[in-house]
């Protein structure tokens, strides 16, 4: 017994439970690795750490690098050499993080200057390299499920390519992604497949949610997830905030364009940690299921809309489940987060007003959370740092800026994709036979 005490005394580890069990704990790797609990919850940490107070106070004198490793090591715990996990970081930070007055005090920061052009490079470059480590070590094999609504399926597909040991499979709602979207996933080939859902985002998410669930399936199948159903998605997603935090002199506060939540719960579990936030907004689309859950105590689920702001249209947003288990009721909810829906038309007049007066393209997310951010501050008549998280490039969205006819140049490191050919291989949202694909893909028999 002594032995076990002083082991763990000498090692820093930190476990991990499902949201519907906190009885039994899983390491890190295993975390990442399985993506989803088998009870249909989601993992969490068994408690959340908390920063030092010295290192909070010196924030503003921290690279981003020193920010970021700081947080992540204390989820990855001794499970990865501090080193490794060094150079994890450091290949995942290799782009810029501008934090941008936009006026009166209201900030964007800028999320969208990595490879796919989206916040989500921050996770799935993260994660690929996580999972990679742990999968050199085991010589493993594993198969990667993500359901997207528009940006993380691109940002997956940039961070997973050609990563020896791991298939990535990703299903996207057809019609309801941008064509650069589109294009950012469908392009890659290689160990890249990219299925083409006749449904919505909703479905093609309970599908693969349903999959992991599958036990016979997972005996075949070693299987993972990279959407934010995936801790190891969340984990980079909370060194921004941090981030942008350092330039601030004042606590912010934080406006979220929100879909599936993950970002917003990234910024909410820091923020417990003890990053000091003064608020959080939630901004919604049509897809208004929180706002309206804030406004009314009811969590009900509506049928998805089809919005400009495509990769918010969740109707059931996942990481509902880790709010859940960070404030355990309907009040302590609403303490931390302001919420509020925007139309189209909102999108479109906040485009084009932040262009005309203050010479700042907003992509249709960013529009939404622009929205809300002007909304809160008109209610609350704050003076305080309001930062909007600007989550997709503009140019990733060109038809909905035609509609209130601005033009922009595109990056050059987007006209190549432009031109490739589209691979994408279109099935019902059906189950059974996106199974038995699976199956067959594997050359295993049905």
């Amino acid at each position: 017994m002594n032995y076990f005490i002083n082991f763990f005394l000498q090692h820093n580890f930190m476990k991990f439970h499902s949201t519907k069990d906190n009885k039994k704990l899983f390491s890190f790797e295993d975390s990442i690795l399985k993506g989803l609990p088998t009870d249909n919850g989601l993992f969490v940490p068994e408690h959340i750490p908390l920063l030092e107070k010295d290192f909070v106070s010196t924030l503003a004198s921290k690279t981003n690098i020193e920010i970021a490793f700081a947080i992540a090591k204390k989820y990855v715990a001794d499970e990865i050499p501090d080193a490794i996990l060094l150079e994890i970081i450091t290949d995942t930070l290799t782009f810029d993080i501008p934090l941008v007055l936009l006026h009166d005090n209201i900030f964007c920061l800028e999320l969208f200057h990595g490879p796919t052009l989206a916040f989500k490079d921050f996770g799935a470059r993260f994660m690929a390299r996580i999972m990679s480590y742990f999968l050199n070590k085991t010589k493993q094999e594993i198969t990667i499920l993500v359901a997207t609504s528009g940006d993380t399926g691109s940002a997956v597909a940039a961070g997973f390519h050609s990563m020896a040991g791991i298939h990535v499979v990703i299903l996207y709602p057809k019609g309801r992604v941008s064509p650069l979207q589109e294009k950012q996933l469908t392009t890659f080939g290689d160990n890249i497949t990219a299925l083409e859902i006749e449904g919505d985002f909703d479905q093609c998410q309970a599908i693969v949610k349903q999959l992991f669930l599958d036990e016979k399936l997972n005996e075949k199948i070693s299987l993972s997830s990279a959407n934010s159903i995936n801790i190891a998605r969340l984990i980079p997603q909370m060194f921004y905030y941090a981030i942008a935090a350092k330039h601030l002199n004042e606590n912010p506060i934080f406006c979220v364009p929100s879909g599936n939540f993950g970002n917003l719960t990234a910024g909410l579990i820091l923020a417990e940690m003890g990053l000091p936030v003064s608020h959080f907004i939630a901004a919604c689309n049509a897809n208004d299921t929180f706002y309206r859950y804030i406004e009314t105590k009811n969590y009900s689920v509506k049928n998805t809309i089809a919005t400009l702001s495509n990769a918010m249209d969740v109707s059931s947003p996942s990481n509902f489940a880790r709010m859940q288990w960070l404030y355990d009721s309907h009040q302590k909810m609403k303490q931390k987060i302001a919420a509020y829906r925007s139309e189209d038309t909102d999108v479109l007049q906040c485009i084009t007003e932040v262009r005309n007066t203050y010479d700042y393209i907003l992509d249709p997310h960013t529009a939404v959370g622009y929205h809300a951010a002007i909304q809160y501050k008109k209610e609350c008549n704050t003076e305080q740092p309001l930062v909007i998280l600007g989550t997709a490039h503009p140019i990733k969205f060109m038809e909905v800026l035609e509609k209130v006819n601005i033009n922009i140049d595109i990056p050059e490191a987007v006209l190549p994709i432009l031109f490739k050919e589209k691979k994408a291989i279109t099935m019902p949202a059906h189950i059974d036979t996106i199974k038995k694909w699976l199956l067959e893909y594997h050359a295993i028999e049905v």
